[in-house]
């Protein structure tokens, strides 16, 4: 027997509440997956912006050791040569390629206000709308982290939010319903407790309430009393957090990076370690594979990876490349083939169980995209260009267009 009529009322009561939208969402405190599904991150950050030529290998390295998500380094082009459009998209369909979520980040605003040099947040912000055709329809894999660490020190907290509030007023006005991720002030490590104090009034200004707080843990997160005071006032709030970057040691100070590994597995937040390899002579000790080989794992990699509450033991892959569910959502594997859907509705039976059909095919010639989106029937559905168009209530792609990837 199908499951059509339970899919079906699964659907509808997702579509009923606020998290409506296609692709991750946050609610009391938590990142879940369209489906429903609790994710909890647990990653590596990797610098590809410097490092464009270690992409394939750091990805499949990544996944190799059981990481959920890989952060990516991006430049808009202030500082660093800019990451195209296609060279995104090509970022994207890597992390796909080994199931990871990829957490997309501008570099160039990092310690805006103190540095000089440093892009604005509004220039990250215009950097996501000019490669908007290769994130749109990417929520179920990609979430947005709109610029890194976009303050130094001694930040005014209302400029803080205000810039915040701004950029992501401009994404959701752009399209955008990715899950957004924020970064804390004072290079990330907020010891200023700017935006301990002030992420709900910048969870509150976005209509969709779909937004991530990340702290970089370094120097200043020495002890476990710090961490689990700093961890426990946004769980007991209610307001997602990820420790978006950490490592073991930095530049020569200590950092707890047991006791941060411990209150995010006890707290069920994510954390994502700094960085897979290539830093600088003076940070060479936060690599965390030696001089990029995959199998040869720095003393911070072997913590990271293999110790207490490593990624080693705590790591689950997304239930999007998987089909498990384990929160009461809509997930169903996908059929291996056409032949398990034999009346066309897109609902198969196999092995016992439900599964869904995806890439199914008509005439030859298939009728979605990689995406997962429906084609158009028409390119008249689709009247501004971009490649995505709106039929059948629902997106759908213009084949050959920018957006059939």
């Amino acid at each position: 027997m199908k499951m059509k009529t339970l899919g079906l009322t699964i659907a509808l009561g997702l579509l009923s509440t606020s998290q409506a939208l296609a692709g991750f969402y946050v609610q009391n405190g938590n990142l879940y997956e369209d489906n429903g599904n609790p994710f909890v991150m647990r990653g590596v950050n990797h610098a590809h912006a410097w490092y464009t030529d270690k992409l394939t290998a750091s990805m499949q390295g990544i996944a190799a050791h059981n990481a959920n998500t890989v952060r990516v380094v991006l430049s808009n082009g202030q500082r660093w040569t800019r990451n195209s459009a296609s060279d995104v998209a090509n970022v994207i369909q890597q992390a796909k390629d080994n199931n990871l979520i990829a957490v997309l980040e501008v570099h160039d605003t990092t310690g805006y206000g103190e540095d000089g040099a440093a892009a604005t947040l509004s220039s990250a912000v215009d950097y996501w709308i000019d490669i908007k055709s290769q994130l749109i329809g990417q929520e179920d894999y990609v979430i947005i982290n709109i610029g890194n660490e976009p303050f130094g020190n001694n930040v005014n907290a209302s400029t803080w939010v205000n810039e915040h509030q701004n950029a992501i007023t401009r994404l959701r006005n752009a399209g955008f319903t990715h899950t957004l991720m924020v970064d804390a002030p004072n290079w990330g490590q907020d010891w200023q407790n700017i935006m301990r104090d002030n992420a709900a009034t910048v969870l509150n200004a976005d209509p969709q309430n779909n937004v991530v707080f990340s702290v970089h843990m370094y120097e200043v997160y020495n002890s476990y009393n710090k961490i689990n005071s700093y961890i426990s006032s946004f769980t007991n709030a209610g307001i997602p957090l990820v420790v978006g970057e950490f490592a073991s040691t930095h530049k020569g100070s200590n950092v707890d990076e047991t006791s941060i590994m411990e209150r995010a597995q006890a707290h069920q937040i994510g954390y994502i370690g700094w960085s897979w390899s290539g830093n600088d002579a003076s940070t060479a000790d936060l690599d965390i594979v030696n001089n990029w080989n995959n199998n040869s794992l720095s003393n911070w990699g072997n913590i990271l990876i293999n110790g207490n509450n490593g990624m080693s033991s705590t790591s689950t892959i997304a239930s999007i490349y998987t089909g498990v569910n384990n929160g009461g959502g809509s997930s169903y594997p996908t059929c291996s083939s056409s032949a398990a859907d034999p009346d066309g509705d897109g609902w198969g039976w196999e092995n016992n169980q439900s599964c869904i059909v995806d890439t199914n095919t008509s005439n030859n010639q298939a009728t979605h995209a990689n995406n997962g989106y429906p084609y158009c029937s028409a390119s008249s559905y689709d009247p501004d260009g971009d490649g995505w168009g709106w039929e059948n209530n629902s997106s759908c792609v213009v084949r050959n267009s920018a957006a059939d990837y």
